[in-house]
């Protein structure tokens, strides 16, 4: 028995779905493979009376910081505590240096005294998300927040980068007077 044309565009159209699809993953993982959702550097990055800028409003940040901003919309989402160190905040700092250099697809863009600046891609669509990092000597922390250029969600990716480096940081050791951490690769 021959199947009717009616039939036979049904099948057809259902057929086209799954091509339809694949054809629209393939070309989001080519545009983030190209950049399109690396975003822009926020200009307003770094520390003002020892703060660094608070949380996203949206669910996509963590901050060391974010309970100094208490009326903020993702203060209790966004908490993590800071990196803890022994010894010289300098030393600490540098320390810290070379953990981000050794992290796959990250790169320090600023690297001040008392302050860092990173950049990390994720693996696939390349999104960035800014790492940054500030030293307070007085308390032997190293404030963080890291937090994604663009989105509403980062499904606790930067949570999960922040005690990956936490990790290695807690583990390393100090660098050599003089010791420089290798250039990070993007």
């Amino acid at each position: 028995m021959a199947t009717p044309p009616s039939s036979r565009r049904w099948q057809a159209w259902l057929l086209g779905i799954p091509a339809t699809l694949l054809t629209i993953a393939l070309l989001a993982v080519a545009a983030g493979q190209a950049g399109a959702f690396a975003g822009s550097r926020p200009s307003d990055l770094g520390a003002v009376g020892g703060l660094l800028r608070p949380p996203s409003h949206t669910p996509n940040s963590v901050s060391s910081q974010a309970n100094r901003h208490p009326d903020h919309p993702q203060r209790e989402r966004a908490q993590i505590a800071p990196l803890r160190y022994e010894g010289s905040g300098q030393a600490a700092m540098q320390r810290l240096a070379a953990v981000l250099a050794r992290q796959d697809r990250t790169v320090v863009v600023r690297n001040e005294p008392g302050y860092l600046h990173a950049e990390s891609q994720t693996a696939l669509m390349r999104f960035t998300d800014d790492l940054e990092f500030l030293l307070a000597e007085t308390e032997g922390v190293i404030h963080l927040r890291s937090a994604s250029r663009i989105g509403f969600g980062d499904r606790g990716v930067n949570r999960a980068r922040i005690e990956v480096i936490r990790r290695a940081f807690d583990t390393s050791v100090e660098p050599k007077a003089g010791a420089r951490p290798r250039p990070a690769t993007p």
